[in-house]
C-alpha cells in the first residue's frame, strides 16, 4: 500500500515532478521507424510525457522533435510543410530545423535579425535497435545512449518492434510484467500444467525474491520441481522502464512501458530478428490444437487499422467469450497477445488508489521496484544522477528460466548474470 503521496510521486511524469524529471534523464523510446519512413515524409504529432509533440524526418533523414505550438503565435506545427531541411508553419511561414532553430522568417523585414533571437522547444533524436528514441532533458546531462543487450545482436536495426498504446498509467502496466504469480491463472488453459514442461507441482511461486543491481533490479519466482530442484523464472528491470520477463532466450529481448501521458502508457515490444510472436509470449512447441490455432488467427487480436489501440479494448470489454472461459481457458480471452493483460490493469482505472491495495507475499517485486523508483527520484531532487547513466554497457542485462537444485536467489542470479557478463567480455573486440 502507498500513501497518496507516494502513489502521486511514483505515477505522475509531466515536466517539473521529481517522476517526470527522473525519466527525462534517459533515452527513451518515442517511435516507430515506419511511422517516420522517408526524407521530407508527413509530419507527426504525438505525445510522449504528457508533453505534445512533432516529429519530421528532414530532407537528409535525420529526425526532430519540436514542441507542437509554434512559437511564434501558438499554431500547430503537424500542419507544417516539410521542406528542404525544415519545418515551415503554415500560418506565417517560419521555418525550423530539427535542432529548433529558426532558420526563415519570410513575414518579416529581409534587414531583420529577429529569426536568430527565436528557438523552437527541441529535444535529440536518435535511431538505433529498430527504434525512434528521445532524449528529453538538460542538455548538459545528455547521456550516451543506453546499449540493451537486443540493440547489440546482429541485424539490431532489424530488430521487430510493436508499438500500442494502454489507456492506463505506465505503473499499472509495468507492474504486471514483474509479478510472477498471475502468470499461472490469467495466462492458463484450462486442463493443461502451464508450467509442465519444467516439471512444476504447483503454479504458485513458493519463493519471490528481489535484489537491487547495476542496472535496476532483477527478482526471481521460486516454484519447486516434480524431481525436487527448484524451476526459476527470473525477471530483469532495467532502467527506466524496460523489462525482460523469465525465458531461456539471451538475446535480451522485452518491453518499454512508458507514459504518454499520466492515464495513458506506450508499449514497445523489442527483440532481435528471430521466429517469436510480435507480443513477446512463448507460443508452446509442437502441434497446436484446433481451439489454439484458432486463437492464434483470430483477427480480433490486432490494432484498429490507423491507430495504436487494441481491437479487444475497454469499450467492448475485450469481446471476453464466456463460453470460451468455461470451456478452454482461465480468461475466456486470447493469451498470445496483451488482451489478457490490458484487460486486468486497465480494469484498475486510469489511475488506481494504491490505499486501497492489500499486497502479500507474491507481491515484493513490487514493492521492491516502488521503493527503487521513489528512492531514485528523490535522490536526483538532491542532485544525485542516477548511477547507471555513468556507463551505457550497464543497461545490458538478461533474464533467466531454469531449472536448478540451488535454492538459493543470490547464487542462481550471481552465476548466471557472471557468465553472461564473461561472455560479453569475450565476445567483445579488445581495442
Amino acid at each position: 500500500m502507498l500513501t497518496t503521496e507516494e502513489n502521486e510521486l511514483l505515477c505522475r511524469t509531466s515536466a517539473g515532478t521529481p517522476m517526470g524529471e527522473l525519466f527525462r534523464r534517459f533515452w527513451l523510446p518515442a517511435l516507430l521507424p515506419s511511422e517516420l519512413p522517408a526524407p521530407d515524409c508527413d509530419p507527426l504529432r504525438f505525445r510522449i510525457l504528457g508533453e505534445d509533440l512533432v516529429a519530421f524526418r528532414d530532407s537528409n533523414g535525420q529526425v526532430g522533435f519540436l514542441a507542437q505550438n509554434c512559437p511564434h503565435r501558438g499554431a500547430s506545427l503537424f500542419f507544417g510543410r516539410n521542406e528542404e531541411c525544415g519545418l515551415r508553419c503554415v500560418y506565417h511561414g517560419w521555418k525550423f530545423d530539427v535542432t529548433g532553430a529558426c532558420m526563415d522568417m519570410p513575414n518579416e523585414p529581409a534587414e531583420s535579425n529577429f529569426k536568430h533571437k527565436v528557438q523552437a522547444t527541441a529535444y535529440p533524436a536518435a535511431e538505433f535497435g529498430g527504434l525512434i528514441w528521445i532524449y528529453m532533458g538538460p542538455r548538459a546531462q545528455q547521456p550516451a545512449p543506453p546499449r540493451y543487450q537486443w540493440c547489440l545482436q546482429p541485424g539490431a536495426e532489424n530488430s521487430r518492434a510493436s508499438k500500442w498504446l494502454q489507456d492506463s498509467n505506465y505503473t499499472h502496466g509495468l507492474e504486471g510484467n514483474i509479478d510472477s504469480s498471475h502468470v499461472g491463472f490469467l495466462h492458463s488453459t484450462l486442463g493443461q500444467d502451464i508450467f509442465s514442461r519444467s516439471g512444476v507441482r504447483d503454479v504458485t511461486p513458493q519463493q519471490t525474491v528481489a535484489l537491487d543491481t547495476d542496472f535496476g533490479f532483477v527478482y526471481g519466482a521460486r516454484r519447486p520441481t516434480e524431481d525436487a530442484r527448484f524451476y526459476w523464472r527470473i525477471t530483469t528491470y532495467v532502467f527506466p522502464v524496460f523489462t525482460s520477463i523469465a525465458t531461456r532466450l539471451r538475446n535480451g529481448q522485452g518491453f518499454f512501458v512508458l507514459p504518454q501521458d499520466d492515464e495513458h502508457s506506450w508499449w514497445f515490444s523489442v527483440r532481435p530478428p528471430a521466429p517469436t510472436p510480435d507480443d513477446g509470449s512463448q507460443r508452446p512447441p509442437g502441434p497446436m490444437s484446433e481451439a489454439l490455432r484458432r486463437e492464434l488467427s483470430d483477427p480480433t487480436t490486432g490494432l484498429i487499422p490507423g491507430t495504436f489501440r487494441h481491437i479487444r479494448n475497454r469499450d467492448n470489454d475485450y469481446l471476453i467469450d464466456r463460453d470460451m472461459q468455461r470451456t478452454y481457458n482461465f480468461s475466456g480471452m486470447p493469451a498470445y497477445n496483451p488482451v489478457q493483460d490490458k484487460a486486468m490493469t486497465e480494469s484498475m482505472g486510469a489511475l488506481y488508489d494504491r490505499r486501497q491495495e492489500h499486497l502479500g507475499t507474491a507481491d515484493s517485486a513490487i514493492i521492491h521496484w516502488r521503493r527503487l523508483m521513489l528512492r531514485t527520484a528523490r535522490q536526483l531532487e538532491q542532485g544525485s544522477e542516477p548511477a547507471i547513466l555513468r556507463d551505457p554497457n550497464l543497461f545490458r542485462a538478461i533474464p533467466l528460466e531454469v531449472n536448478s537444485p540451488e535454492g538459493d536467489f543470490a547464487r542462481v542470479w550471481d552465476e548466471h548474470h557472471s557468465a553472461f557478463l564473461r561472455e560479453v567480455a569475450e565476445a567483445t573486440p579488445q581495442r
